[in-house]
């Protein structure tokens, strides 16, 4: 794993609390990791893969008590009823139109305060909300990967494949069979 140098972990606040970036930093640490075990160690790779879903967890739980903190961002009932709505949707497809409709935002206003509360585009937070949903579904059924892809708003298994290899390193086919050994 490549060193990482202060500035990219920085925590220097006496009892702060993890910033987000200092959480986007140890997520990227853990995604090469994990890309580094691939399948020698797939005990470790499990391992790994859970550290990086909680940390995400951790991440997706805090904007809605900093969401009123800064200037710019979306407000809690905001946060609350986007997150809501793209659960609720996630196997359609979602527009950022409909987004904004549902706290009262112009698109471009939209995207920048969606950024700034959740540290990603809007379409970076679906298909990462989708990939914890395969996920998730690949650990708990036997479903196909086909199923899997439509149920969690992928158009079909490859876009499914291609976008999990990218977040992972590795096919959702590898992945799970990774999981069954260990």
């Amino acid at each position: 794993m490549e060193a990482h140098t202060e500035n990219q972990l920085d925590v220097q606040t006496p009892g702060a609390r993890l910033s987000r970036e200092w959480v986007h930093d140890v997520i990227a640490l853990l995604d090469s990791a994990l890309g580094q075990l691939h399948e020698r160690e797939p005990g470790a790779h499990s391992a790994v893969l859970e550290a990086a879903s909680l940390l995400k967890r951790h991440i997706d739980a805090r904007p809605t008590a900093d969401a009123s903190a800064g200037r710019g961002r979306l407000i809690t009932w905001q946060v609350r009823r986007v997150r809501e709505y793209i659960d609720a949707n996630i196997a359609n497809r979602l527009l950022v139109a409909d987004l904004c409709a549902l706290v009262q935002r112009s698109e471009a206003h939209f995207a920048r305060s969606f950024r700034l509360t959740f540290g990603e585009s809007p379409h970076a937070f679906v298909v990462r909300r989708r990939l914890q949903l395969a996920a998730r579904y690949m650990l708990q059924t036997e479903m196909d990967l086909s199923e899997i892809a439509l149920q969690c708003g992928f158009s079909d298994q490859a876009h499914l494949c291609r976008r999990f290899r990218k977040a992972t390193g590795q096919s959702p086919a590898a992945w799970r069979r990774g999981l069954k050994r260990s």
